[in-house]
């Protein structure tokens, strides 16, 4: 052990017991140099916080901290991701280093040296910018496959490092105290003015009026020399933007600006704990922006209110059609956008409404500035709140903190779920097709041709929307994870993260009850999308396909079954031990990283593949340990959907000899276990030309002069026991 990593433990050891934190386990292991490169020693840690003192020659030029000391923000792996930052005196980030986390994509699928570029990028982050944008001072990078897990690190590394800064008073900031001062809050009873000039003077409403010259002046002083050479050619006294803010949660605002009957729609509109801003504006820019035309996010407009920041919706947006006070101006837009409960904003402090204003450069290039329009509520809208006894003010500063940063957890998962709405409105679409399909199979499998396009065209939608582009690839590691969960505590926030995984999941427990698993197995997992359309491919290239015998055949069934109960065993001693061996599974070679990998991943991925050819299927027959996951729940299903003959196995065998997985028995029955739900045996069900039985009925009919009724069972129910003639 080196000297430095002596004199570290002894120092963890010496520690007060409120002290031992994630950062004193952590530190042992880390090197100062490694984390700030011109560091050579970790000093004392602060008495009061996890932060510990980052030395240079004895000096001390900043402090270093890990992130899961402050926030709980979880990553994909239902664990904190453990991110150590060090920061200088400016408030300035001057080291990072990603510690230790159990992601699984970025355990095994993302090379090690690309995530730690990522996160070296932070390097440099100015946390004083951060503390007055609400955190939207800086540019988020994403690792393409690992979207979830750099959205948490991101998180993690702004939230802790603005409570860090202000608890230790770094960059100007100031030193957070716990608010047991007078407190206040929206007071019912006060009354508005009726005339939108008083309004404007006691402060109800506020204004930012830009004109051309402003706006040009501001482009010109960019170092971007292009966004002068596009200036504005209207006169310099032209109105750019006449905006106007109102905070109209409280009812008096609400009634003079709005009028008595749109005032109680906003109530009823609004939630409890909900509040919200009319925004008026004039002029020749539109503060709603582009997102607004595609019906998505308001993307001029952010509401900011210390470290909260507020992003505009379309779901969180109503318009205003007139306004009631006398005397308003026309406006070219109004509108009213409501702030969720869940944000932390506080109504009865400062905040302000940041307008971003864009320039085109190029053809698909733009320059950005910002303007910013601050509100207060004037006073007479307040009324003091009592204080609590003394002996109650520490209980309800934890209560606080707890809600503030389960506010901000939920904002994270929610923001994530916002920005993935068209592949969310996607897979609900695949579902309902779907389940469609099960629900209504006999007709949908009533015609051979329409019934192959339409799986062709589903499995291809699969692969590539559901696998390559959105990355909804289910595995194995994901059933770990949640039953780590459920052992350590579960939360749902972990699982929320990803919004296309936790509906596939939702959607598949529910498939386990009425289909089994072939409603993943067979449809929506990506991998055995590509091993189908694959083999399609080599049929029509005449590659000989094999079939193994039965008895062989039906001996290796169980491997994939021993694989998962190795995994699972494993992981009860080191998830992160399990997480390695799950690399059995190709998914993440295959659909996540498209095969932009190590070679022997690579290798691995393309011989499972190539065995698919010959072998349809190969892998998810006897190796894939996610399908033997799903298959032992699926034992609990409550219907039996599959339709069979009593000639079904004796003595035909026609569907035996093409189910494309071979579940199907020489003796009939088909094993729920090994079946993905293609529905081709219910193709030949009803199949005039390939399914002896049906045939056997048109002559038979034909004989008497009758026609055929293909649309009812032609020998009894299809549960009734077989009997022998």
């Amino acid at each position: 052990m080196t000297t430095m990593a002596l004199f570290a433990v002894m120092l963890v050891c010496a520690l007060p017991a409120s002290a031992q934190s994630v950062l004193s386990k952590l530190l042992p292991k880390v090197q100062a140099s490694d984390l700030v490169e011109v560091a050579d020693a970790f000093g004392t840690i602060h008495p009061d916080i996890a932060a510990v003192q980052v030395l240079r020659d004895g000096e001390r030029i900043g402090w270093a901290f890990v992130t899961s000391d402050f926030v709980s923000t979880t990553g994909y792996s239902g664990k904190p991701i453990h991110t150590m930052v060090a920061v200088d005196d400016d408030a300035q980030v001057i080291g990072v280093e990603l510690l230790k986390h159990s992601e699984p994509i970025v355990l095994i699928g993302i090379p090690d040296s690309k995530v730690k570029a990522l996160v070296a990028g932070y390097r440099g982050l100015d946390l004083v910018a951060e503390a007055e944008s609400g955190g939207t001072a800086h540019e988020l990078d994403i690792i393409s496959g690992a979207t979830v897990t750099i959205m948490v690190i991101d998180d993690s590394i702004i939230r802790a490092g603005l409570k860090v800064v202000r608890q230790l008073g770094l960059g100007g900031l100031a030193v957070e105290e716990p608010d047991t001062g007078p407190r206040f809050e929206i007071d019912p009873d006060a009354e508005a003015a009726a005339d939108w000039m008083t309004l404007e003077g006691d402060g109800t409403l506020r204004r930012l009026s830009l004109d051309v010259g402003q706006v040009n002046a501001a482009f010109a002083a960019m170092d971007d020399p292009r966004a002068a050479k596009r200036a504005l050619t209207e006169a310099p006294e032209t109105t750019f933007i006449g905006m106007q803010v109102a905070l109209v949660s409280p009812p008096t605002i609400a009634r003079a600006l709005l009028g008595d009957a749109p005032a109680e729609n906003l109530e009823d509109w609004l939630k409890e704990g909900e509040h919200a801003i009319a925004v008026f504006g004039r002029g020749l820019y539109s503060f709603k922006g582009s997102g607004y035309v595609r019906g998505g996010i308001f993307d001029r407009i952010v509401l900011i209110q210390h470290d909260v920041s507020v992003r505009f919706r379309d779901r969180m947006h109503k318009r205003i059609n007139s306004t009631a006070a006398d005397g308003a101006p026309a406006f070219n837009e109004m509108d009213l956008f409501k702030i969720p409960t869940d944000s932390g904003f506080d109504p009865t402090e400062p905040f302000r409404i940041q307008l971003l204003v864009q320039r085109e450069v190029g053809a698909i290039e733009k320059v950005f500035t910002t303007f910013d329009l601050g509100y207060q509520l004037p006073d007479k809208y307040l009324r003091l709140v009592a204080p609590p006894p003394p002996a109650e003010v520490p209980a309800q500063v934890q209560e606080v903190s707890s809600q503030t940063e389960s506010a901000a957890q939920q904002a994270l998962w929610k923001r994530i779920w916002a920005g993935k709405k068209v592949e969310i409105a996607v897979l609900g679409l695949m579902l309902t097709a779907l389940t469609g399909a099960f629900f209504f199979q006999t007709y949908a499998t009533r015609n051979e041709r329409v019934f192959f396009w339409f799986r062709i065209g589903f499995l291809t939608v699969t692969l590539v929307y559901l696998g390559w582009y959105a990355n909804a690839q289910l595995s194995v590691v994901n059933l770990m994870a949640l039953f780590g969960s459920l052992v350590s505590g579960f939360s749902w926030q972990a699982f929320l993260l990803d919004p296309l995984t936790f509906i596939l999941w939702f959607s598949i427990a529910a498939a386990l009850l009425f289909w089994g698993r072939g409603a993943y197995c067979g449809w929506l997992c990506p991998f055995g999308a590509l091993q189908e359309l694959l083999n399609r491919v080599a049929r029509a290239l005449h590659i000989p396909q094999w079939t193994l015998p039965w008895g062989l055949h039906e001996r290796l069934w169980p491997l994939k079954y021993m694989i998962f109960l190795g995994l699972f065993g494993v992981s009860l001693t080191s998830i992160e031990q399990a997480e390695r061996l799950a690399e059995v599974e190709p998914f993440k070679t295959a659909i996540i990283l498209n095969f932009v990998r190590a070679w022997p991943f690579v290798a691995y991925a393309v011989a499972l593949l190539v065995a698919g050819l010959f072998v349809e299927r190969f892998f998810c027959r006897y190796l894939c340990p996610l399908g033997a996951a799903l298959a032992i729940p699926a034992r609990l299903r409550m219907f039996d959907w599959l339709k069979r003959y009593h000639e079904c196995g004796n003595p035909c065998q026609t569907c035996a000899h093409q189910c494309p997985v071979q579940a199907i028995h020489p003796t009939g029955e088909i094993n729920p276990n090994e079946c993905i739900n293609c529905l081709h045996c219910q193709v030949l069900y009803q199949s005039t030309t390939t399914c002896p039985v049906v045939i056997k009925k048109i002559r038979r009919r034909a004989k008497v002069g009758a026609a055929p009724d293909l649309s009812r069972n032609l020998a009894g129910h299809p549960n009734q026991p077989k009997t022998q003639n």
